[in-house]
């Protein structure tokens, strides 16, 4: 199926923490944090939105969710991977990732 361009209506979501995160979607980001990633996962009526960046060299990272849409027929998801500031860095490698939860919705997900 060809996603087309259209009209994208915002999505309402949360971010969740990584001990909420259900068994199996836990088991996934452990198996894939230390490469970029992206994944999806439902679990009855909600979909979780997984975006990993890989092993950094540091902490103090964080992602920024720039956006969460659809149009008729396919989920967009962009996210953004900002770096610690000098101070923070150094120390032990980390493996930044986001977990969003929204509602299940059927199509194709494109991670932005």
């Amino acid at each position: 199926m060809r996603i087309e361009e259209e009209k994208r209506m915002p999505l309402e979501y949360e971010v969740v923490e990584p001990e909420q995160l259900p068994e199996e979607a836990a088991a996934l980001v452990e198996e894939k944090k230390a490469s970029e990633f992206r994944v999806t996962y439902q679990s009855g009526k909600e979909l979780y939105l997984i975006r990993g960046y890989g092993k950094q060299m540091s902490g103090g990272y964080s992602i920024q969710v720039k956006e969460l849409s659809a149009s008729s027929n396919a989920v967009f998801f962009e996210t953004k991977l900002i770096g610690p500031t000098e101070k923070i860095q150094g120390g032990e490698p980390s493996y930044p990732y986001i977990v969003i939860k929204t509602e299940y919705r059927d199509g194709p997900v494109q991670f932005q």
